[in-house]
Protein backbone atom coordinates (compact mmCIF):
# COMPACT_ATOMS: atom_id res chain seq x y z
CA UNK A 1 0.00 0.00 0.00
CA UNK A 2 1.14 3.75 -1.11
CA UNK A 3 1.35 6.44 1.52
CA UNK A 4 -1.10 9.68 0.57
CA UNK A 5 1.40 12.93 0.26
CA UNK A 6 -0.13 14.34 3.02
CA UNK A 7 0.37 11.11 5.33
CA UNK A 8 3.77 10.97 4.23
CA UNK A 9 4.12 14.94 5.25
CA UNK A 10 2.78 14.30 8.48
CA UNK A 11 5.68 11.42 8.95
CA UNK A 12 8.49 13.53 7.91
CA UNK A 13 7.18 16.21 9.95
CA UNK A 14 5.08 15.33 13.10
CA UNK A 15 2.47 17.47 14.64
CA UNK A 16 3.57 20.52 16.42
CA UNK A 17 3.59 20.39 20.59
CA UNK A 18 0.80 21.83 22.30
CA UNK A 19 1.64 25.16 23.29
CA UNK A 20 1.90 26.53 27.07
CA UNK A 21 -0.16 29.87 26.95
CA UNK A 22 -0.83 32.41 30.07
CA UNK A 23 -4.57 32.67 29.74
CA UNK A 24 -4.14 36.52 30.88
CA UNK A 25 -2.53 39.45 29.16
CA UNK A 26 0.54 40.15 30.25
CA UNK A 27 1.98 42.72 32.55
CA UNK A 28 2.27 46.46 30.86
CA UNK A 29 6.27 46.50 31.57
CA UNK A 30 5.85 42.96 29.06
CA UNK A 31 4.44 44.37 26.69
CA UNK A 32 7.80 44.90 24.07
CA UNK A 33 9.56 41.46 26.12
CA UNK A 34 11.49 40.35 22.69
CA UNK A 35 13.29 43.78 22.74
CA UNK A 36 14.83 41.86 25.86
CA UNK A 37 17.14 40.05 23.43
CA UNK A 38 20.10 42.00 22.27
CA UNK A 39 19.54 40.88 18.85
CA UNK A 40 16.61 41.69 18.77
CA UNK A 41 16.76 44.95 19.48
CA UNK A 42 19.82 45.69 16.75
CA UNK A 43 17.28 43.52 14.18
CA UNK A 44 14.23 45.89 14.88
CA UNK A 45 16.77 48.56 14.83
CA UNK A 46 17.15 47.92 11.24
CA UNK A 47 14.27 47.07 10.43
CA UNK A 48 12.73 50.40 11.20
CA UNK A 49 15.31 52.14 9.19
CA UNK A 50 14.24 49.69 6.42
CA UNK A 51 10.15 49.91 6.67
CA UNK A 52 10.53 53.56 6.88
CA UNK A 53 12.49 54.37 3.63
CA UNK A 54 10.49 51.31 1.99
CA UNK A 55 7.60 53.24 2.35
CA UNK A 56 8.76 56.27 1.19
CA UNK A 57 10.21 54.44 -1.94
CA UNK A 58 6.89 52.59 -2.49
CA UNK A 59 4.50 56.08 -1.66
CA UNK A 60 6.97 57.78 -4.34
CA UNK A 61 7.59 55.38 -7.21
CA UNK A 62 3.00 55.04 -7.33
CA UNK A 63 2.86 59.19 -7.32
CA UNK A 64 5.77 59.22 -10.03
CA UNK A 65 3.66 56.36 -12.31
CA UNK A 66 0.72 57.97 -12.00
CA UNK A 67 2.78 61.78 -12.69
CA UNK A 68 4.01 59.48 -15.86
CA UNK A 69 1.25 58.15 -17.21
CA UNK A 70 -1.88 59.71 -15.66
CA UNK A 71 -3.08 56.15 -15.18
CA UNK A 72 -4.52 54.43 -12.14
CA UNK A 73 -4.19 51.04 -14.19
CA UNK A 74 -0.30 51.97 -14.73
CA UNK A 75 -0.32 52.55 -10.81
CA UNK A 76 -2.18 48.89 -10.30
CA UNK A 77 0.86 47.58 -13.14
CA UNK A 78 3.43 48.67 -11.03
CA UNK A 79 1.96 47.04 -7.89
CA UNK A 80 1.29 43.59 -10.06
CA UNK A 81 5.27 44.20 -11.38
CA UNK A 82 6.67 44.20 -7.79
CA UNK A 83 4.44 41.65 -6.12
CA UNK A 84 3.78 39.11 -9.11
CA UNK A 85 7.65 37.08 -8.92
CA UNK A 86 6.10 36.20 -5.37
CA UNK A 87 2.87 34.85 -6.95
CA UNK A 88 5.09 32.38 -9.26
CA UNK A 89 7.85 32.12 -7.63
CA UNK A 90 7.07 32.79 -4.01
CA UNK A 91 7.50 28.74 -2.89
CA UNK A 92 10.94 28.22 -4.48
CA UNK A 93 12.26 31.09 -2.08
CA UNK A 94 10.61 28.92 0.63
CA UNK A 95 13.22 26.27 -0.13
CA UNK A 96 16.15 28.23 -0.16
CA UNK A 97 15.25 29.96 3.24
CA UNK A 98 14.67 26.37 4.56
CA UNK A 99 18.13 25.10 3.09
CA UNK A 100 20.65 28.31 3.68
CA UNK A 101 21.34 31.52 6.48
CA UNK A 102 18.59 33.47 6.78
CA UNK A 103 21.07 35.99 8.06
CA UNK A 104 23.38 35.49 4.62
CA UNK A 105 20.39 35.38 2.62
CA UNK A 106 19.27 38.82 3.37
CA UNK A 107 22.56 40.50 3.50
CA UNK A 108 22.70 39.48 0.07
CA UNK A 109 19.24 40.90 -0.92
CA UNK A 110 19.30 43.81 0.86
CA UNK A 111 22.50 44.87 -1.00
CA UNK A 112 20.73 44.25 -4.52
CA UNK A 113 17.55 46.37 -3.38
CA UNK A 114 20.37 48.95 -2.62
CA UNK A 115 21.61 48.94 -6.14
CA UNK A 116 18.00 48.74 -7.38
CA UNK A 117 16.77 51.38 -5.27
CA UNK A 118 20.11 53.98 -6.41
CA UNK A 119 19.23 53.02 -9.89
CA UNK A 120 15.77 54.10 -9.89
CA UNK A 121 17.04 57.44 -7.93
CA UNK A 122 20.06 58.37 -10.73
CA UNK A 123 17.44 57.67 -13.52
CA UNK A 124 14.68 59.83 -12.07
CA UNK A 125 16.69 62.89 -10.50
CA UNK A 126 18.16 63.18 -14.09
CA UNK A 127 15.26 63.26 -15.67
CA UNK A 128 15.38 60.26 -17.99
CA UNK A 129 13.04 58.46 -16.11
CA UNK A 130 10.27 56.42 -18.15
CA UNK A 131 7.40 54.58 -16.99
CA UNK A 132 8.88 51.37 -18.04
CA UNK A 133 12.16 51.78 -16.17
CA UNK A 134 9.57 51.99 -12.69
CA UNK A 135 7.88 48.66 -14.16
CA UNK A 136 11.21 46.45 -14.97
CA UNK A 137 12.58 48.23 -11.17
CA UNK A 138 10.16 47.03 -9.30
CA UNK A 139 10.03 43.90 -11.11
CA UNK A 140 13.36 43.31 -10.31
CA UNK A 141 12.41 44.57 -6.64
CA UNK A 142 10.21 41.58 -6.36
CA UNK A 143 12.34 38.93 -7.55
CA UNK A 144 14.50 39.85 -4.74
CA UNK A 145 11.79 39.84 -2.10
CA UNK A 146 11.18 36.26 -3.05
CA UNK A 147 13.77 35.48 -1.23
CA UNK A 148 13.87 38.45 1.21
CA UNK A 149 10.38 38.55 2.46
CA UNK A 150 10.24 34.79 4.08
CA UNK A 151 13.61 34.70 5.29
CA UNK A 152 12.73 38.29 7.15
CA UNK A 153 9.34 36.24 8.62
CA UNK A 154 11.69 33.03 9.79
CA UNK A 155 14.80 34.83 10.80
CA UNK A 156 12.72 36.22 14.03
CA UNK A 157 11.99 32.80 15.14
CA UNK A 158 15.93 32.16 15.19
CA UNK A 159 16.20 35.76 16.93
CA UNK A 160 14.11 35.34 20.28
CA UNK A 161 13.20 31.53 19.78
CA UNK A 162 9.68 30.35 20.80
CA UNK A 163 9.36 31.36 23.99
CA UNK A 164 8.55 35.39 22.94
CA UNK A 165 8.17 34.79 19.30
CA UNK A 166 4.49 36.36 19.44
CA UNK A 167 5.24 39.42 20.82
CA UNK A 168 8.66 39.50 18.29
CA UNK A 169 5.87 39.20 15.57
CA UNK A 170 3.53 41.92 17.17
CA UNK A 171 6.53 44.43 17.69
CA UNK A 172 7.53 43.75 14.30
CA UNK A 173 4.23 44.75 13.00
CA UNK A 174 4.45 47.94 15.22
CA UNK A 175 7.73 48.72 13.18
CA UNK A 176 6.50 48.16 10.16
CA UNK A 177 3.73 50.40 10.78
CA UNK A 178 5.35 52.82 12.31
CA UNK A 179 7.63 52.52 9.13
CA UNK A 180 4.19 53.23 7.31
CA UNK A 181 3.03 55.88 9.67
CA UNK A 182 6.45 58.25 8.98
CA UNK A 183 7.45 57.35 5.46
CA UNK A 184 4.54 57.92 3.89
CA UNK A 185 4.63 61.19 5.79
CA UNK A 186 8.54 61.60 4.30
CA UNK A 187 7.63 60.61 1.46
CA UNK A 188 4.91 63.13 1.15
CA UNK A 189 7.32 66.67 1.67
CA UNK A 190 9.74 65.03 -0.86
CA UNK A 191 7.41 64.47 -3.02
CA UNK A 192 6.05 67.96 -2.96
CA UNK A 193 9.61 69.85 -2.30
CA UNK A 194 12.35 68.11 -4.52
CA UNK A 195 10.37 65.18 -6.58
CA UNK A 196 10.49 61.13 -5.86
CA UNK A 197 14.41 60.50 -6.86
CA UNK A 198 15.50 61.54 -3.21
CA UNK A 199 13.04 59.06 -2.02
CA UNK A 200 15.11 56.86 -3.90
CA UNK A 201 17.82 57.52 -2.92
CA UNK A 202 17.72 57.62 0.66
CA UNK A 203 16.23 53.67 0.49
CA UNK A 204 19.37 52.87 -1.34
CA UNK A 205 21.29 54.51 1.42
CA UNK A 206 19.09 52.46 4.52
CA UNK A 207 19.41 49.35 2.59
CA UNK A 208 23.20 49.73 2.63
CA UNK A 209 22.78 50.29 6.66
CA UNK A 210 21.11 47.40 7.13
CA UNK A 211 23.76 45.17 5.74
CA UNK A 212 25.94 46.89 8.30
CA UNK A 213 22.99 45.25 10.71
CA UNK A 214 22.77 42.64 9.93
CA UNK A 215 26.65 42.04 10.80
CA UNK A 216 26.36 43.03 14.23
CA UNK A 217 24.24 40.58 14.96
CA UNK A 218 25.77 37.90 17.61
CA UNK A 219 25.09 34.32 15.60
CA UNK A 220 26.36 32.82 18.55
CA UNK A 221 23.22 33.42 20.58
CA UNK A 222 20.65 33.15 18.02
CA UNK A 223 18.67 29.87 18.13
CA UNK A 224 19.94 28.47 14.10
CA UNK A 225 17.43 26.34 12.36
CA UNK A 226 18.84 23.28 10.82
CA UNK A 227 19.15 23.28 7.65
CA UNK A 228 16.82 21.11 5.24
CA UNK A 229 18.65 18.61 3.21
CA UNK A 230 18.12 18.40 -0.52
CA UNK A 231 15.61 16.16 -1.44
CA UNK A 232 12.71 16.33 -4.39
CA UNK A 233 9.38 16.91 -3.56
CA UNK A 234 10.15 19.56 -1.14
CA UNK A 235 7.34 22.40 -3.01
CA UNK A 236 4.73 19.76 -2.89
CA UNK A 237 5.93 18.72 0.80
CA UNK A 238 5.29 22.29 2.10
CA UNK A 239 1.82 22.33 0.48
CA UNK A 240 0.73 19.01 1.68
CA UNK A 241 1.41 20.39 4.88
CA UNK A 242 -0.07 23.35 5.21
CA UNK A 243 -3.47 22.07 3.54
CA UNK A 244 -3.78 19.32 6.23
CA UNK A 245 -3.54 21.91 9.05
CA UNK A 246 -6.72 24.42 9.15
CA UNK A 247 -4.69 26.73 11.60
CA UNK A 248 -2.74 26.77 8.56
CA UNK A 249 -5.17 27.21 5.30
CA UNK A 250 -7.82 28.83 6.22
CA UNK A 251 -5.79 32.12 7.49
CA UNK A 252 -4.06 31.65 4.14
CA UNK A 253 -7.43 31.57 2.11
CA UNK A 254 -8.65 34.51 4.19
CA UNK A 255 -5.33 36.45 3.47
CA UNK A 256 -5.45 35.67 -0.18
CA UNK A 257 -8.42 37.27 -0.24
CA UNK A 258 -7.56 40.32 1.46
CA UNK A 259 -4.41 40.77 -0.77
CA UNK A 260 -5.97 40.61 -3.98
CA UNK A 261 -8.95 43.07 -2.86
CA UNK A 262 -8.09 44.55 0.55
CA UNK A 263 -4.13 45.17 0.40
CA UNK A 264 -4.26 47.29 -2.78
CA UNK A 265 -4.27 50.98 -1.09
CA UNK A 266 -2.21 52.69 -3.14
CA UNK A 267 -4.46 52.11 -6.02
CA UNK A 268 -7.90 53.55 -4.46
CA UNK A 269 -5.89 55.97 -2.60
CA UNK A 270 -4.05 57.68 -5.35
CA UNK A 271 -7.42 57.57 -6.96
CA UNK A 272 -8.94 59.73 -3.98
CA UNK A 273 -6.54 62.12 -3.83
CA UNK A 274 -6.21 63.10 -6.95
CA UNK A 275 -9.43 62.73 -8.67
CA UNK A 276 -12.26 62.37 -5.48
CA UNK A 277 -11.02 65.08 -3.00
CA UNK A 278 -7.89 66.63 -4.98
CA UNK A 279 -5.47 67.01 -2.24
CA UNK A 280 -2.43 66.16 -4.35
CA UNK A 281 0.53 64.20 -3.08
CA UNK A 282 0.22 65.56 0.10
CA UNK A 283 -2.97 64.12 0.49
CA UNK A 284 -1.90 60.66 -0.90
CA UNK A 285 0.81 60.68 1.62
CA UNK A 286 -1.52 61.82 4.91
CA UNK A 287 -4.31 59.04 3.85
CA UNK A 288 -1.14 56.31 4.09
CA UNK A 289 0.20 57.60 6.70
CA UNK A 290 -3.71 57.65 8.31
CA UNK A 291 -4.06 54.08 7.75
CA UNK A 292 -0.65 53.22 9.49
CA UNK A 293 -1.45 55.65 12.51
CA UNK A 294 -4.28 52.97 12.56
CA UNK A 295 -2.01 50.10 12.08
CA UNK A 296 0.41 51.12 14.48
CA UNK A 297 -2.09 51.15 17.63
CA UNK A 298 -3.19 47.88 16.24
CA UNK A 299 0.24 46.39 16.29
CA UNK A 300 0.46 48.09 19.85
CA UNK A 301 -2.52 46.18 21.31
CA UNK A 302 -1.82 42.91 19.69
CA UNK A 303 1.29 42.80 21.83
CA UNK A 304 -1.64 42.57 24.54
CA UNK A 305 -3.18 39.63 22.84
CA UNK A 306 -3.59 36.57 25.28
CA UNK A 307 -4.33 33.96 23.05
CA UNK A 308 -5.16 33.68 19.28
CA UNK A 309 -8.12 31.49 17.80
CA UNK A 310 -8.86 30.85 14.29
CA UNK A 311 -12.54 32.26 14.80
CA UNK A 312 -10.48 35.69 15.99
CA UNK A 313 -8.92 36.24 12.23
CA UNK A 314 -12.13 35.11 11.32
CA UNK A 315 -14.03 37.94 12.60
CA UNK A 316 -10.77 40.35 12.49
CA UNK A 317 -11.19 39.89 8.35
CA UNK A 318 -15.03 40.49 8.51
CA UNK A 319 -14.81 43.53 10.86
CA UNK A 320 -11.98 44.95 8.65
CA UNK A 321 -14.15 44.08 4.98
CA UNK A 322 -17.29 46.43 6.85
CA UNK A 323 -14.88 49.06 7.46
CA UNK A 324 -13.29 49.50 4.40
CA UNK A 325 -16.31 49.06 2.48
CA UNK A 326 -17.57 52.20 4.74
CA UNK A 327 -14.77 53.91 3.99
CA UNK A 328 -16.44 53.89 0.14
CA UNK A 329 -19.31 56.50 0.99
CA UNK A 330 -17.18 58.50 3.01
CA UNK A 331 -18.29 62.44 1.77
CA UNK A 332 -15.48 64.09 3.29
CA UNK A 333 -11.98 64.12 3.17
CA UNK A 334 -12.51 64.21 7.40
CA UNK A 335 -14.53 61.37 7.65
CA UNK A 336 -12.83 59.67 5.03
CA UNK A 337 -9.34 59.76 7.17
CA UNK A 338 -11.32 58.87 10.11
CA UNK A 339 -12.14 55.63 8.89
CA UNK A 340 -8.56 54.78 7.39
CA UNK A 341 -7.43 54.66 10.71
CA UNK A 342 -10.27 52.32 12.02
CA UNK A 343 -9.35 49.88 8.74
CA UNK A 344 -5.76 50.32 9.52
CA UNK A 345 -6.23 49.28 13.20
CA UNK A 346 -8.62 46.26 12.86
CA UNK A 347 -6.16 44.84 9.40
CA UNK A 348 -3.40 44.84 11.62
CA UNK A 349 -4.82 43.20 14.17
CA UNK A 350 -5.74 40.55 12.00
CA UNK A 351 -2.46 40.00 10.44
CA UNK A 352 -0.66 39.99 13.21
CA UNK A 353 -3.03 37.30 14.66
CA UNK A 354 -2.64 35.35 11.77
CA UNK A 355 0.95 35.47 10.99
CA UNK A 356 1.01 34.10 14.61
CA UNK A 357 -1.28 31.32 14.47
CA UNK A 358 0.75 30.05 10.67
CA UNK A 359 3.97 30.34 12.12
CA UNK A 360 3.35 28.82 16.04
CA UNK A 361 1.33 26.10 13.69
CA UNK A 362 4.49 24.89 11.36
CA UNK A 363 6.84 22.77 12.56
CA UNK A 364 10.40 24.24 12.71
CA UNK A 365 11.61 21.89 10.07
CA UNK A 366 9.51 23.34 7.56
CA UNK A 367 8.74 27.29 8.29
CA UNK A 368 10.24 28.62 5.51
CA UNK A 369 8.10 26.85 3.28
CA UNK A 370 5.37 27.84 4.78
CA UNK A 371 6.20 31.19 5.53
CA UNK A 372 6.76 31.47 1.57
CA UNK A 373 3.09 30.37 1.18
CA UNK A 374 1.55 32.94 3.04
CA UNK A 375 4.18 35.56 2.08
CA UNK A 376 2.98 33.94 -1.60
CA UNK A 377 -0.91 35.02 -0.98
CA UNK A 378 -0.18 37.68 1.27
CA UNK A 379 1.97 39.63 -1.77
CA UNK A 380 1.33 37.88 -4.76
CA UNK A 381 -2.49 38.62 -4.11
CA UNK A 382 -1.58 42.20 -4.53
CA UNK A 383 -0.36 41.51 -7.85
CA UNK A 384 -3.66 40.10 -9.22
CA UNK A 385 -5.42 43.10 -6.97
CA UNK A 386 -3.69 45.86 -8.35
CA UNK A 387 -4.45 45.94 -12.10
CA UNK A 388 -7.87 44.33 -10.89
CA UNK A 389 -8.54 47.25 -8.42
CA UNK A 390 -7.11 49.39 -11.41
CA UNK A 391 -9.46 48.38 -13.55
CA UNK A 392 -12.61 48.69 -11.06
CA UNK A 393 -11.55 52.20 -10.57
CA UNK A 394 -10.93 53.13 -14.04
CA UNK A 395 -14.48 52.01 -15.27
CA UNK A 396 -16.96 52.75 -12.39
CA UNK A 397 -14.95 55.26 -10.04
CA UNK A 398 -13.00 55.21 -6.58
CA UNK A 399 -15.91 55.20 -4.34
CA UNK A 400 -17.36 51.62 -6.18
CA UNK A 401 -13.66 50.06 -6.33
CA UNK A 402 -13.56 50.84 -2.51
CA UNK A 403 -16.29 49.56 -1.54
CA UNK A 404 -15.80 46.45 -4.19
CA UNK A 405 -12.20 45.97 -2.06
CA UNK A 406 -13.76 46.04 1.53
CA UNK A 407 -17.21 43.67 0.64
CA UNK A 408 -15.28 40.68 -0.85
CA UNK A 409 -13.33 39.82 2.11
CA UNK A 410 -15.92 40.17 4.47
CA UNK A 411 -17.98 37.78 2.29
CA UNK A 412 -15.43 35.33 2.31
CA UNK A 413 -14.48 35.66 6.04
CA UNK A 414 -18.67 34.69 6.18
CA UNK A 415 -18.45 31.82 3.92
CA UNK A 416 -14.92 30.12 5.83
CA UNK A 417 -17.12 31.08 9.34
CA UNK A 418 -20.21 29.21 8.38
CA UNK A 419 -17.38 25.91 6.82
CA UNK A 420 -16.01 26.39 10.13
CA UNK A 421 -19.77 26.37 12.23
CA UNK A 422 -20.63 23.55 9.96
CA UNK A 423 -17.32 21.43 10.83
CA UNK A 424 -17.14 22.33 14.36
CA UNK A 425 -20.52 21.02 16.10
CA UNK A 426 -18.55 21.67 19.37
CA UNK A 427 -18.60 23.02 22.88
CA UNK A 428 -16.34 24.52 25.97
CA UNK A 429 -15.90 22.58 29.26
CA UNK A 430 -13.71 23.30 32.07
CA UNK A 431 -12.28 20.42 34.40
CA UNK A 432 -10.54 21.93 37.83
CA UNK A 433 -7.31 19.89 38.49
CA UNK A 434 -5.74 21.02 42.19
CA UNK A 435 -7.16 24.08 41.72
CA UNK A 436 -6.00 24.74 38.54
CA UNK A 437 -8.34 24.68 35.19
CA UNK A 438 -7.77 22.65 32.23
CA UNK A 439 -9.67 23.95 29.47
CA UNK A 440 -10.48 21.45 26.37
CA UNK A 441 -12.82 21.22 23.64
CA UNK A 442 -14.70 18.21 23.10
CA UNK A 443 -18.02 17.42 20.61
CA UNK A 444 -21.36 18.03 21.72
CA UNK A 445 -22.41 14.32 21.29
CA UNK A 446 -21.77 11.17 19.87
CA UNK A 447 -18.43 9.41 19.63
CA UNK A 448 -18.58 9.79 15.99
CA UNK A 449 -18.62 13.37 16.03
CA UNK A 450 -15.99 13.36 18.81
CA UNK A 451 -13.76 11.91 16.91
CA UNK A 452 -14.06 14.37 13.97
CA UNK A 453 -14.28 16.99 16.15
CA UNK A 454 -11.39 15.74 18.50
CA UNK A 455 -9.32 15.94 14.75
CA UNK A 456 -10.13 19.45 13.58
CA UNK A 457 -9.51 20.86 16.82
CA UNK A 458 -6.02 19.35 17.24
CA UNK A 459 -4.94 21.09 14.36
CA UNK A 460 -7.69 24.64 14.87
CA UNK A 461 -6.80 25.39 18.37
CA UNK A 462 -3.62 25.93 20.64
CA UNK A 463 -3.61 23.96 23.44
CA UNK A 464 -4.17 26.27 26.92
CA UNK A 465 -2.25 25.28 29.90
CA UNK A 466 -2.47 28.06 32.61
CA UNK A 467 1.61 28.39 34.14
CA UNK A 468 1.72 27.59 37.41
CA UNK A 469 2.20 31.11 39.72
Amino acid sequence: MTSSPSTATAAAFPPTEPLSVTTVRPPWKHTFIALSIPNFRIWTAGNFVAMTAGWMQRIAQDWLVLELTGSATAVGITVAMQFAPMLFFGLLGGVFVDRYSKRMLMMITQSIFAVLSLGLAALTLSGAVQAWHVFAIAFATGMVTVIDNPARQVIVSELVGHRHLRNAISVNSSVFQLGGMIGPAIAGVLLLAVGAGWAFAINGVACILVVGMLTLLRTSQMTRLAPAPRTKGQLRQGLGYAVSKPTIVYPVILVAVFAVFGLTMPVLLASYADEVFNVGAGGYGLFNSMVAVGALTGALLSTRRASIRLRTIVFGVFITGVLQAAAGLMPSVGFFAAILVTVGMSALLFQTASNSLVQLSSNVGIRGRVMSLYVLVLLGGQAIGGPLMGWIVETFGAHIGMIVSGAMPAFAAAIVGIVLARRGQLTLEVEVHRALPHVHIVPRSGARSRSRAQRIMRDQTLSVRPKRR
